[in-house]
């Protein structure tokens, strides 16, 4: 079908769209109440004009749709589709790291508190997750200083001949050896746990109580390690920034923008009390609402394992806030309140978070043009160019003894690898493995066509390569006419650099911005070539496999690749996807999945390809 039969055919019901470019790729996820509603609007005269809704429809070629129970399934598989495929008009979360938790192992007799990265399903308590992720080392030392847990794995069964050296230095009183009772030891666990969840005050009283009754009973040295204890405890109080009275557990979320740029400060308040702060940036927010990032930042941080706490506070109303509170309640499996207030002490909570990320962002920008500024001013000093590289096109060959040889195109502009103007090349004139004579192949095609379309030039050609690459590139713009261009080549052995106006290479120190900043943009450039090569390499292998199977012929090929994808589709479809695909029989569906996974009474391949005279090409067997 075409798109706008597509369009014209979209199920009144709640699900998730994607629309694709012209090369297949997803290029946005969306959700939807009424996919057929909101699809249609894309593409209405009568809709409300923006640059970046423009920008998108004219990219669209084409629109799949996922169809769920209801709205809120929607929201949860939209943004798991936006984490998979990180569409280019999508708001992305970059940050995607995850937070750790302490494991207490309440499973075992005698518990350990350990760092993990995931919550499992299992019978141990998790508390967390820490922001920054720093925190929870931080707190595991203070817990280790304060509380004699053990830290071995071993198992627990008292009859061990000598403690180790945690029990010398106070950090565990030894259970392996008996001298702890496992009700002691229980005792010690319970104290982990109330601190854990910040009950700091509850566990200074009764530890204050243990200290004066040790003291009383001339106890001295068990009297000093709880007056420790206590000290420490109040010093881990008096960090933490008072910002509440009402002890209340809140997530305070603040997005400031400037330009295309966006910054969102995430300040987590547990118990009234400030336990951390995190900023996120953003790119390519230009016609974005700020409840549109909160919106985006909120279903991408939360689709994590986090959970969100009672309160969440925003800088700005979110469009289907209701909606969202509902996928949040699930998540927590308890109330979720999301709420923009607009007066009194929630507001100037949500004001501080705005405050400082205007803060964060300010700094961000600045450090990045410092650094972009310190990286062109180095480059251009020491390649000799007339001026600043703000744009960089660099190129790399990819073969295996000759065969299905590609040339990789990928650009660096202002400090950012420019992924939407990458370009991959298939080397048509040149049979063997020569390098050189592919870069006069590709040099001379891109350019070319640069010329006749009037596309922007670059500030500095890089080639991955040494001499003799730059010699070719060199004469390849020479014949062009645009020999002004600066061009230089960067060879992989020793990390030299060639340009035209020097017989020996430039050896820049390895800790250099400039070189570092042109070894990313060349091994970006062999990374895509790469890439590009080892598809069409498999392309051909499953090709030549197909071939192999009876009855499977250049129309049937073609026919299962376009519909599974790849080739890596067809090797993983089941019997039932293959007999999906439009003129493939249930019984040649089977044969091509036994041809792939050979196993008891079916030798597979070996047994494939012995007599294809039966059966003819593009049909089943007779």
């Amino acid at each position: 079908m075409t798109l706008e039969e597509k369009v014209a055919q979209a199920p009144d019901r709640p699900g998730v769209y994607f629309y694709k470019d012209a090369k297949g790729q997803i290029i946005y996820v969306g959700k939807a109440a009424s996919l057929r509603t909101r699809v249609r609007s894309y593409f209405q005269e009568s809709r409300a004009r923006d640059p970046k809704t423009d920008a998108l429809v004219g990219q669209i070629r084409d629109v799949e749709y996922i169809v769920t129970g209801n709205e809120l399934e929607a929201l949860i598989l939209e943004s798991n589709l936006v984490k998979q495929h990180r569409p280019r008009y999508n708001i992305i979360l970059r940050d995607d790291k995850h937070y750790p938790f302490l494991k207490l192992t309440t499973d075992e007799e005698f518990p350990r508190l350990v760092v993990a990265r995931r919550v499992q399903k299992d019978s141990a308590a998790y508390y967390g997750p820490f922001y920054p992720a720093t925190a929870v080392r931080e707190t595991l030392r203070l817990v280790r200083q304060l509380f004699p847990l053990r830290t071995c794995r071993i198992t627990i069964d008292g009859a061990l001949a000598r403690p180790c050296i945690q029990y010398f230095i106070h950090r565990c009183n030894a259970p392996c050896t008996g001298q702890e009772t496992r009700e002691e030891y229980a005792r010690t666990v319970a104290a982990v746990q109330r601190f854990l969840e910040g009950k700091h005050d509850e566990l200074a009283k009764e530890l204050t109580r243990e200290m004066e009754t040790a003291a009383a009973e001339m106890k001295f040295e068990r009297a000093a390690v709880l007056r420790d204890r206590v000290q420490a405890l109040h010093t881990v109080r008096e960090r933490q920034k008072i910002i509440s009275t009402d002890e209340m557990d809140q997530d305070i979320v603040g997005v400031v923008r400037q330009g295309g740029e966006a910054c969102v400060q995430l300040f987590f308040v547990r118990k009234g009390r400030l336990l951390g702060r995190e900023s996120f940036f953003f790119d390519r927010v230009s016609g974005w609402t700020d409840g549109e990032i909160l919106s985006a930042f909120i279903h991408q941080f939360y689709a994590r394992q986090v959970i969100p706490p009672p309160e969440i506070l925003l800088s700005a109303d979110i469009p289907d806030a209701e909606l969202t509170a509902a996928w949040l309640r699930q998540s927590r499996g308890a109330r979720v309140e999301v709420v923009a207030p607009q007066r009194g002490r929630r507001r100037e909570l949500v004001a501080m978070a705005e405050e400082n990320a205007a803060l964060a962002l300010q700094t961000h920008l600045l450090s990045r043009a410092n650094r972009e500024q310190v990286v062109l001013e180095e480059m251009t000093r020491a390649l000799g160019l007339p001026a600043p590289p703000h744009r960089i096109e660099a190129f790399d060959i990819s073969t295996i003894q000759g065969s299905e040889t590609v040339a990789s195109m990928v650009v660096w502009q202002n400090g950012d690898m420019k992924k939407d103007e990458y370009k991959r090349y298939k080397i048509r004139a040149v049979t063997g493995p020569d390098d050189v004579a592919s870069m006069r192949e590709v040099l001379t095609r891109r350019y070319s066509k640069a010329l006749e379309t009037e596309a922007p030039l670059p500030d500095l050609i890089l080639l991955d390569g040494g001499r003799g690459q730059l010699g070719v590139g060199s004469k390849v713009l020479e014949a062009l006419g645009l020999d002004y261009l600066p061009i230089a080549a960067l060879a992989k052995r020793a990390e030299e650099v060639y340009v035209p106006e020097r017989l020996a290479p430039l050896l820049l120190d390895l800790g250099s911005p400039a070189l570092r900043t042109l070894q990313k943009i060349r091994d970006e450039a062999h990374r895509f070539a790469i890439t590009y090569h080892k598809k069409l390499r498999q392309r051909r292998t499953i090709s030549s496999e197909l071939d192999r199977i009876p009855g499977v012929g250049p129309t049937l090929r073609t026919s299962l690749l376009r519909n599974l994808g790849s080739a890596r589709g067809v090797r993983a479809a089941s019997v039932a996807d293959l007999a999906a695909v439009p003129k493939i029989t249930p019984k040649l569906a089977q044969r091509i999945h036994d041809f792939f996974h050979p196993g008891p009474g079916n030798p597979g391949r070996d047994q494939a390809v012995r007599s294809m005279e039966p059966y003819p090409k593009g049909g089943d067997a007779q």
